[in-house]
């Protein structure tokens, strides 16, 4: 009997307790004007960064939160703190970063969707953020092992975050339909923000290479709550970039040029192909290009979308990086890609595999490193970088 009354005692202590947690996170919600919500397959953090600069910058008192290669809260000064994680990544974290931003009196919290699990997703918007201002940067194929299987499916889950009687901008048009029957039914406008508003003469300034979709939305949301685009702009090119955008390195090695491009983060074959084209369209015809695929043993199902992209494309040779090498020659080699193609590095220390794909380089290499970011690959980007920057 006295068990009984233990558990009756504690289900109602939890009960009450949960009830007060609850009413102050709706009350450090209302004490943020304005909340603004980002989630899609590709751009998040990008878009994040972009926007927050574009608002400190006309005045307004704004914390970034952005999940991105390595976790970051960005001060209403534009300074860093580093997300600590005792454990792996928790949705309940984003109640910390509301709680610390209405202490802090902002203005405006930007915060980056960090949840996969489509019902994850849907509770992050509808319970814990309720923005103002909801952000879908694009849709395309990356972690179907959680909302897949298909393209269709992606675009359920992340149209979870679509929010009520709010507004959304986007930079997809592919679901642009499925989208506004989405917002309608949830009585909240949608704005399709598009990158043919940015001149080449716009991206001039960036320290790394910025997708004209995201600068487009990002200037469409700074517009929107009152910054023009004249004193926004200036300010995104001035801001510290992800960890993870598109960023080339050039290092000399024993007489090779070698160009290096950073391009980890797009881990899809669509976002990958896009800058294929980018890359190839400002390159020289003579150039040697090598994909550099960097492998994560629990992400093969990127490997495998990535293999049968390349198998398509024109180029010279491909590196293999990082976990489950053999599996990943046994896949080239399922698409027919020449084994005279294929330089198998593994996962050696960074400054052995460096040295091999300086060796497996021409005169003149153009490097676009893709896949993950993890399993070495942001440490093998690194020292290009480090190189780059002591011989340039």
């Amino acid at each position: 009997m006295l068990s009984f009354y233990i558990i009756v005692s504690l289900t109602i202590f939890l009960i009450i307790y949960g009830a007060i947690e609850y009413q102050l996170h709706q009350k450090n919600l209302k004490s943020i004007p304005i909340r603004i919500h980002i989630n899609g397959t590709r751009g998040k953090s990008s878009v994040t960064r972009l926007i927050g600069a574009g608002l400190r910058a006309g005045g307004l008192k704004t914390i970034t939160k952005v999940t991105g290669t390595f976790p970051r809260i960005i001060l209403a000064d534009g300074s860093e703190a580093i997300v600590h994680r005792k454990e792996q990544a928790n949705i309940l974290e984003q109640l910390d970063i509301i709680k610390f931003c209405s202490k802090q009196q902002a203005d405006v919290l930007i915060i980056e969707c960090m949840a996969l699990q489509p019902i994850y997703q849907k509770i992050t918007e509808h319970q814990m953020i309720k923005a103002d201002i909801g952000v879908i940067t694009n849709i395309r194929l990356d972690h179907l092992d959680v909302m897949g299987p298909t393209l269709d499916d992606v675009a359920k889950a992340i149209c979870g975050t679509i929010p009520k009687k709010s507004k959304l901008f986007t930079s997809e048009d592919r679901y642009l339909g499925f989208m506004q029957k989405i917002a309608i039914k949830r009585k909240t406008k949608i704005h399709n923000s598009d990158p043919k508003t940015i001149t080449n003469d716009d991206l001039k300034g960036f320290s790394y290479i910025e997708h004209k979709d995201n600068i487009a939305l990002a200037l469409d949301i700074c517009t929107e709550l009152g910054v023009d685009r004249s004193i926004a702009l200036p300010e995104m090119k001035r801001s510290k970039p992800d960890e993870g955008v598109l960023r080339r390195f050039t290092v000399n090695e024993n007489g090779k040029r070698i160009h290096f491009y950073n391009a980890l983060a797009a881990n899809d074959p669509e976002s990958t192909i896009m800058i294929w084209d980018a890359i190839r369209n400002q390159s020289e015809e003579s150039e040697h290009f090598m994909f550099l695929l960097n492998t994560r043993q629990d992400r093969q199902d990127r490997a495998i979308r990535l293999v049968d992209m390349m198998s398509q494309l024109d180029y010279g040779s491909i590196g293999l990086v990082g976990e489950s090498l053999d599996m990943v020659v046994t896949m080239c080699e399922k698409q027919d890609i020449p084994t005279t193609k294929i330089h198998a590095i593994g996962a050696k220390p960074t400054l052995e595999q460096y040295h091999d794909l300086c060796e497996a380089s021409l005169s003149n290499t153009t490097i676009i490193a893709i896949g993950n970011m993890g399993a070495g690959g942001a440490e093998l980007s690194e020292h290009f970088e480090n190189i780059h920057q002591t011989s340039n």
